[in-house]
Formats: C-alpha cells, structure tokens, sequence
C-alpha cells in the first residue's frame, strides 16, 4: 500500500468547516477597505530574490534565515515572499503606478517563512497589507490607523487589541541614534545574551525589541531612541498623535517599538493583545519613505502595514464567539418520489434565477424524507422547499421553516416571493 503524503510541517490545509469563518472574516475586512476608497492589487507569490535584499535588509532576521530560495532552471535566484510590500513596490514602479500619483492600495494572500510553527505562526501564512503612495502628511497615517480601528470595531474585537506606537526619525537621525546604542551596548557587553551580540553590529535597533528580560533591564539606562529624533520627524509624530486623540482612538507611545524590516522610516505602529496567551502582534506597519527610491523608482513618500490572518481568525474566535460564519445553505430542497429529480432541480434554477445571493442546495444520493431533513440540518438551512409526486403533479411545492417547523404549500410560481418573505 503506497504510503500517504502529508502537508509540509508549518503549512496547513484549510477545511470547509475553517473556511466558511475565514470568509466572514475576510469579507468585513474588505467591505472596509472599500468604504476608504482602497483598490485591490494582485501579485505573484514568488520573486526575485534581489528583490528582498534590497527591500527588507540583508542583515534582518527574515533574509539570512527564514526565507525560501531556490534557484529556477534558468540559474535564477528566486524566494517565496516572506512579506507583501516589497512586491506591492515593485509592481508600482513596473508599472508606472508610482510618479507623481496618489495609490492606496491593499492585497491578500500567503507569505512564506521558515520559522518554528507555533500557534497563530506559521511557514506559510496569509496576509492582508494595506500600502499608501504620494503623500506624506501624518494625516494619512492617521487614516490608515482609523481603517484598522474600524475593523476592530467590525469584528467586536476592539476591547482586546491596544496600539502602540513610535517615530523612528529619518534615516540620518536613525543612524546617529545607532551610533550611540552600539556604544552603550559595547559597555554592557558581558549581560548581551549571544543573538543581540550579534545584532549590536548588524542590526542594533532589534535589541531593543529583544525578549530577554535581563537585556530589557538593560535597555532602561540605553539612550532613548526619541532624543535623537529630527524635528520634522518630531512634528510629523506630534500631529499624528492629535490625530488619533481627536478620533478618539487610544494610543501608547512605545520608545522601544522597532520594527524588524530595514525600510522604515518615521511613523511605526503595532496592535497588540495580550488575548490569545503571551502578547501577540495583530497588525503592524509604518512609514517608508525611502524604499521605492531604493528598489529603483522616484522617491515617493509611502505608508503601510500588515496583518497576519490566522492570529486574527484565532482572536475573533477567542474573544468574541458570537461573530459566526455565514450559513453554508439557507434553502435546502428536499425531493422524493418517482420522477420528481428533475422537477426539483429545474425548481432549484429558478430560484437561485429569483433569489440572486441566496444559498440553495438541492439534494442528492435519495433518501427519505428524514434522511433528507437531517441533511438540510446538517448544512444549517433555514427552509427547506419540499416535493413530492402530488407537489409536482399539481404544480405546488411545500416550504418549511426548519426552526419552527411551520409549513406552507405554496404554488410553484410563487415559492420565490414567499421565500423572500420568510428569510427577510
């Protein structure tokens, strides 16, 4: 007996019964996104490996250790995204989407990453990014910080999330400020445990993110990243904040807050929640001023973030068990008799003609009527629309609300009007 293939370790399969919250979920984060006046983008899952380099930062964590790369019969070097704005970059620059215009964009779909599966983290995993290009007011900011509270609100998840956020400074404040950190840490070397030793020199602001309780102890003597701030970097932040206090939306500043790409530049922001166990990202993202220069285009002030989707499906499950899927079915048709199949599925036409976005499904395999009920039960239908030999032979159809098991013989011309009364 041939042995059974599995899925690859990290890399799971969605069934029917996971899906169906997947794509409530989905389909709310979408609605918002249109309600802001953002456009779809699509784009390939694989690129250039040059591409990531360039974008996210030889030295990171994400380029030296957790991308897959392979080369292509060509000799090509090619990765697996591990993230989506590099790629979102590089289509706007191809495409001549970028030069003196104003895009909000978004996009949805895997990422890849060679990391240890755990809960909410995994080697393959779905992202929703949001990208924002031609302006570089704090406004913006602002906006795309309100889009996601709005989604929060949609998901009656808002009670469990907080936003953190921090001003990186301009790329030349950054360096200055790093100067500094190296030299303090350099003095502290002994305590360092050995990954932030090796991030002193290659990447030094992701010690401050470091999930060594000693280093944290450390890092409240380091120098504070906001003292070296530029004063348009200070000032861009300052009106961010009356932005969100305005809205209404609560906020903590978060000096320590990187973020573990090489691109960004000024604003950063995470959602946090402390909901599903240890505290966990939902959402995080910042300003990037700087990258489609340096992936090759014109320098373009841009904005964005990220959301990992299992851990969001993971909290709206955890926290607020009342946002449910959708019904597979609302109609279940239910026939028996001899002769009656094709009466029920010529029916079953007419009234998904009829009833436009309304579930219909028309049984198979026979069975009784019981049987057949039990699967209309099965599927979560509200109604089940009967028939049987007399039913066809005089042109009428029962409909039966299955919750409270009122049942009502109806003509055939007129299923549709009464179906459309009993479902609202």
């Amino acid at each position: 007996m041939a042995k059974n293939i599995q899925a690859i370790r990290g890399m799971n399969d969605y069934l029917p019964g996971e899906t169906a919250i997947w794509q409530r979920i989905e389909g709310t984060l979408k609605n918002v996104l249109g309600s802001y006046g953002y456009s779809e983008i699509r784009l390939p899952i694989v690129e250039q490996t040059p591409l990531f380099k360039r974008a996210i930062g030889e030295v990171t964590d994400v380029v030296e250790k957790e991308m897959y790369t392979f080369e292509d019969r060509n000799g090509d070097s090619l990765t697996l995204r591990p993230e989506g704005t590099a790629g979102c970059v590089r289509a706007g620059i191809e495409h001549g989407l970028l030069y003196n215009q104003e895009q909000r964009l978004w996009y949805i779909g895997p990422m890849f990453r060679h990391e240890r599966p755990q809960k909410g983290r995994y080697r393959q995993f779905h992202q929703l990014g949001c990208e924002v290009f031609g302006l570089q007011g704090p406004d913006i900011d602002a906006e795309l910080i309100m889009l996601t509270a709005r989604w929060w609100r949609a998901l009656g998840i808002s009670e469990h999330v907080t936003l953190e956020l921090n001003s990186i400074g301009s790329l030349e404040a950054r360096a200055n400020y790093r100067d500094a950190l190296v030299a303090f840490l350099e003095q502290h070397k002994e305590k360092l445990d050995e990954d932030c030793k090796r991030r002193m020199y290659t990447n030094p602001l992701r010690v401050l993110d470091s999930k060594n309780p000693e280093v944290q102890a450390l890092l409240n003597d380091a120098p504070a990243l906001g003292d070296y701030l530029d004063e348009e970097s200070r000032e861009h932040f300052a009106g961010l904040c009356k932005l969100l206090e305005s809205a209404g939306i609560a906020y903590t500043v978060n000096q320590r807050l990187v973020r573990g790409l090489d691109y960004y530049n000024r604003t950063v922001f995470e959602w946090v929640t402390n909901s599903l166990g240890s505290q966990g990202t939902v959402c995080a993202g910042g300003r990037y001023d700087g990258l489609v220069e340096q992936l090759g285009g014109r320098a373009t002030p841009a904005v964005g973030f990220a959301m990992g989707l299992e851990r969001l499906v993971l909290l709206v499950q955890a926290v607020n068990p009342e946002f449910k899927a959708d019904p597979v079915v609302d109609i279940y048709l239910v026939a028996s008799g001899a002769d009656t199949q094709s009466a029920a599925m010529a029916l079953a036409e007419r009234l998904r003609d009829e009833l436009p976005g309304v579930k219909l499904m028309t049984n198979h395999g026979g069975g009784n009527f019981k049987k057949q009920f039990a699967r209309a039960d099965k599927w979560g239908a509200r109604v089940a629309v009967v028939l049987g030999e007399s039913e066809v032979a005089n042109g009428t159809a029962v409909v039966k609300d299955l919750r409270s098991g009122e049942q009502t013989a109806v003509a055939q011309d007129s299923v549709a009007a009464h179906l459309r009364t009993l479902l609202g």
